[in-house]
């Protein structure tokens, strides 16, 4: 059963526009329907159709009873599904089609322009029909949050001087499977010593060394949604820098959580936590924003929270807060949490400690 396909109708009104065609993996996983590439999907005011090669015609009938499903495989039709498409159109009088204009090419783009309809690109108005989450997306991030910090606890076991940041990784990604994780939200990063200063730095062969901070940076997708939450760890006692740097980060984390409220304008809430990291001293060091909606999160998903974003915040949107410092040659420290906005107030879904991990060596 298909999820959210009212939401696009009622986009559809919204633009005034007739019927919307969607490929895009992200937009199909956020209505739950069979995600693969062969499958286009076209919601009219009216009704909605799979169409589709032959190859998905199974799978879709034992998932699917929203969706007229209309079989055209290439090889045994003369037709395209922008044919059938155009044939739906002319039937019903429909004189605009919205399209995805991130998942159709510009050759795409030129064939729909040869049919008797006009074509709107639509793309920032369906990332932000998937803002507002409903209950059943809040309760999947949740358990995925919940997940997640099992998931880093029980790494935390592995964590010892000589272990590399691949051989962390690769805890990771085993206790996510386990845990009933589909996949990796990203590509894991997992960074140590003087790497910590590279934000996005991916695990090598480096071996983890005794008061050197460590750095994971890792999410899970459950159902469809996903996490995503860092910490640092310690095995022994970090540096004064590395500990200034560290409660700076944290108190600059705090904040920003704090200020993710009902009626706050996203650029605010990024300018909360930049305020604190610059005021210590560090802002040369902190490059890049505060955080990103959290959800499907194969695409673009709002609302960003950095200096340039107008996003009015509001009950029931989720994302992440993760200031980090950035000092290259020494290393780096980011804290991150998943962010709901529940009754006008900013939760944070991660229920591993912010405080600073050290292990014993």
């Amino acid at each position: 059963m298909a999820k959210h396909i009212n939401k696009i109708k009622e986009l559809l009104n919204i633009l005034n526009i007739d019927a919307a065609l969607i490929k895009s993996k992200t937009i199909k996983k956020y209505l739950d329907t069979v995600t693969g590439s062969g499958i286009h999907l076209f919601i009219t005011k009216d009704k909605s159709y799979a169409i589709l090669d032959g190859r998905y015609v199974e799978e879709v009938k034992e998932k699917e009873s929203d969706f007229e499903i209309i079989e055209n495989t290439p090889a045994k039709s003369q037709k395209s599904h922008f044919d059938i498409i155009n044939n739906i159109m002319n039937e019903h009088n429909y004189k605009v089609l919205g399209i995805e204009a991130s998942a159709y090419s510009i050759t795409d783009y030129e064939k729909l322009k040869n049919y008797n309809f006009s074509v709107f690109l639509i793309e920032e108005e369906l990332n932000e029909v998937r803002i507002l989450k409903d209950k059943h997306e809040i309760d999947v991030i949740k358990k995925a949050c919940k997940i997640t910090d099992d998931i880093f606890s029980k790494v935390l076991k592995h964590i010892k001087v000589g272990v590399s940041e691949r051989e962390i990784n690769a805890w990771i990604q085993y206790y996510s499977l386990i845990s009933g994780a589909n996949k990796m939200s990203f590509d894991t990063i997992v960074t140590s010593g003087p790497r910590t200063a590279l934000p996005h730095g991916r695990p090598t062969d480096r071996k983890i060394n005794s008061n050197e901070p460590i750095m994971i940076d890792f999410g899970i997708e459950y159902e469809n949604y996903q996490s995503d939450m860092t910490r640092m760890i310690f095995i022994g006692e970090p540096s004064e820098e590395i500990k200034n740097i560290y409660e700076t980060v944290k108190r600059a984390q705090k904040a920003g959580v704090d200020a993710i409220k009902t009626g706050a304008l996203s650029r605010d809430v990024d300018k909360v936590a930049r305020d604190i990291i610059i005021n210590a001293g560090y802002g040369e060091y902190y490059n890049h924003g505060l955080g990103h909606g959290i959800g499907i999160g194969d695409g673009a998903e709002q609302p960003y929270l950095n200096q340039s974003s107008n996003v009015i915040l509001k009950d029931n949107m989720i994302m992440s807060c993760e200031p980090g410092i950035y000092i290259p040659g020494l290393g780096g420290v980011r804290i991150e949490d998943d962010v709901l906005i529940k009754d006008g107030i900013g939760v944070p879904l991660n229920n591993t400690t912010k405080e600073m991990i050290i292990l014993e060596k």
